[in-house]
C-alpha cells in the first residue's frame, strides 16, 4: 500500500505507516467530492504527492518543538505528510480557498494528527512566528520570500538557519536570481530514484 514511502523511509513506526496507509485510501474519497488533486494525477498519489511532500523531510530533520507553517497547504500537502514523519514538531496550514482547508482539516482528524493547526485566510492575515515556512509551487520564491518574512523567527533552533523551503519543477535559473546569494537548490533525484523527481527540485532559502 505505501511501500514506495516505506522504501525510503523504513523507520516508519506502526502508527506512522497505519496513519500513510490511510492517506493513501482517503484523499482519493476526498478527492472525488472536492478536487485538491489533478483528478488525473490522484492514482500517483503516494509518489508525486506524498512521496514529494516528504522529500523535505530528507532535506532537513526538524527538531522537536520546531515550528512550521505550510503556506498555499490545499488539502494538506506537504503540511500532512511531513506532520505524520515529525509529530513533535508543529505545523500550522494556511489556504485561501475554505472548501481545501476543509479537506485537510477532515484528513488530519481522521488519521488522528494532534500537531496540525489550520487557518482559513491569506499570509497577511497570519501573524504567529515559525521556525520554516513550506509550500509547494505556490508563486516565484522571491515573491513568496517577501510575503513570509514577517513570519519568520528570529530564533534558531535547527542545524540550519530559519528560512523558506518549496518543492518546485523545471527550469528555476531566472527566478532564482534574485535570491541566489542565500538560496540552495537540491534536485530530488539525489533522495528518490523514481522518474517523476528527474524535473523536481528543493529551494531553500534563509532568512
Amino acid at each position: 500500500m505505501i511501500s514506495t514511502i516505506k522504501k525510503y523511509f523504513p523507520r516508519l513506526s506502526e502508527r506512522q505507516a497505519l496513519q500513510f496507509g490511510t492517506l493513501m485510501r482517503i484523499y482519493p474519497e476526498w478527492n472525488s467530492k472536492i478536487n485538491v488533486i489533478s483528478r488525473k494525477d490522484i492514482d500517483n498519489l503516494e509518489i508525486n504527492h506524498l512521496l514529494h511532500s516528504l522529500s523535505i523531510a530528507k532535506f532537513i530533520d526538524f527538531v522537536d518543538g520546531t515550528r512550521v507553517l505550510d503556506l498555499g497547504t490545499g488539502g494538506g500537502l506537504p503540511g500532512i505528510p511531513l506532520a505524520v514523519i515529525f509529530p513533535s514538531v508543529r505545523f500550522h496550514l494556511i489556504d485561501r480557498i475554505g472548501k481545501k482547508i476543509k479537506v485537510a482539516q477532515a484528513v488530519a482528524s481522521e488519521i488522528g494528527l494532534d500537531n496540525v493547526s489550520f487557518q482559513h485566510g491569506d499570509i497577511g492575515e497570519c501573524h504567529e512566528k515559525f521556525d520554516f515556512v513550506v509550500s509547494r509551487a505556490v508563486m516565484p520564491q522571491n515573491d513568496l520570500v517577501k510575503l513570509v518574512r514577517k513570519n519568520i523567527s528570529s530564533v534558531q533552533k535547527n542545524g540550519i538557519p530559519n528560512g523558506l523551503i518549496t518543492l518546485k519543477g523545471g527550469d528555476l535559473s531566472a527566478e532564482l536570481n534574485p535570491v541566489a546569494s542565500n538560496s540552495e537548490s537540491v534536485s530530488l533525484n539525489n533522495y528518490f530514484e523514481e522518474p517523476f523527481f528527474q524535473t523536481k527540485k528543493l529551494i531553500y532559502t534563509s532568512i
